[in-house]
């Protein structure tokens, strides 16, 4: 089974080498490309002010964060979540380069670029020449944006999940055929003699033996008895 984390992130500015810092955390685990249902949210104490023009995109302020946790508090429980599973990030770079920067100070390895699906690097190779921000995309797939007023992590990371999905092909990869071999299946185990081939609905039957008469078993001895340095 794979294991994936789609991530993303909401920050008090655009670059940590300026001291900015994470205040949102959104991950959708997936197994298979496909979400298990299981998320991991967090907002964050950034212990500094939130810059106006990031305020702008994703309406997050400070009086809000300020009776969060830091991310002291919560980087155990975020790394035990996205253990051993590749990330699934829209520009990995960015939030890559957030995240490394707020590990570092605990002594945790950094997160490898290399080993992240960029989406985004997906999208711009898929579609080249074509708007490849999560907006431009959701518009492109037919997926819902009417929720997405402001930029949320969760709520991306739940967009980009779709997205992503859809990069990969579409619903048909593997969407609902592991479940529909599942049922056939146990359809099959309470009637074995039942075996309906997908897409009809004919019933599948036993096959007949056929016994060979006299004259084709003399014929096929006689044929055997002239093979030379036979086999059997």
């Amino acid at each position: 089974m794979t294991r994936e984390i789609v991530l993303d992130t909401e920050t008090t500015g655009i670059d940590p080498a300026d001291g900015h810092r994470i205040i949102e955390i959104g991950c959708i685990e997936l197994f298979n490309h496909l979400p298990t249902g299981r998320t991991y949210h967090q907002y964050i104490n950034p212990e500094r002010e939130v810059d106006a023009g990031a305020i702008a995109v994703h309406g997050i302020k400070n009086e809000f964060l300020a009776d969060k946790p830091v991310f002291a508090e919560i980087v155990g429980e975020f790394l035990d979540f996205i253990k051993d599973a590749t990330l699934v990030i829209h520009n990995a770079e960015f939030d890559i380069k957030f995240l490394n920067s707020e590990i570092k100070p605990f002594g945790f390895p950094p997160l490898k670029l290399a080993e992240a699906v960029d989406t985004l690097l997906i999208a711009r190779k898929k579609y080249p020449g074509s708007p490849a921000n999560l907006d431009a995309l959701c518009r492109r797939f037919n997926i819902d944006l009417s929720s997405r007023e402001l930029h949320g992590a969760l709520l991306d990371a739940q967009l980009l999940a779709e997205v992503y999905l859809e990069l990969l092909g579409g619903r048909q990869h593997g969407l609902g055929l592991a479940a529909e071999t599942e049922i056939r299946n146990n359809q099959n185990q309470h009637d074995p003699s039942l075996h309906i081939k997908k897409g009809t609905s004919r019933t599948y039957r036993e096959p007949r033996e056929f016994f060979p008469s006299a004259e084709e078993l003399e014929a096929h001895n006689q044929m055997v008895g002239k093979l030379k340095e036979s086999l059997w």
